[in-house]
């Protein structure tokens, strides 16, 4: 049997998931990290885009967030983001739109344009594609 630590990854609006995990694999605002049993306490910040845990049943899930922190205690993983969705609940079509809505507003920049709200949506709508094309490259649907 594999050695497990706890993962908990809530949203702002509920607990997305909660469980053994053998390994977790996210995206910090510094690369890639894997975190499995006996990793070092670490608090990081995380960048949008999947989350990829193994559960002790050797099962695979992936999840999207927008963001948020990444905990690593004794025993205990957690995720808390302002949004974390099953990558099942991503909705492809409202990400894809979303994107070349993002893309079109930094194209066409007026008097009361916010950059930094267009990127940032536009980063969110890249990351969920992302997310969706990493789910179906593991289950060998695309």
């Amino acid at each position: 049997m594999a050695m497990t630590i706890h993962c908990d990854i809530v949203s702002a609006e509920e607990e997305i998931f909660s469980g053994l995990v053998e390994v977790l694999v996210a995206t910090g605002e510094f690369g890639e990290l894997g975190v499995n049993y006996g990793h070092a306490p670490l608090l990081t910040a995380l960048v949008p885009g999947p989350v990829r845990i193994v559960t002790q049943d050797s099962k695979e899930h992936i999840f999207y967030v927008s963001g948020g922190f990444l905990e690593v205690q004794p025993g205990v993983v957690s995720i808390l983001a302002d949004t974390a969705l099953r990558a099942d609940d991503v909705d492809e079509a409202a990400a894809e739109e979303a994107r070349k809505e993002a893309e079109q507003a930094l194209a066409n920049q007026t008097g009361d344009f916010d950059y930094g709200r267009a990127s940032s949506q536009l980063a969110e709508a890249a990351a969920q594609l992302a997310t969706l094309r990493k789910m179906r490259n593991r289950s060998g649907r695309g």
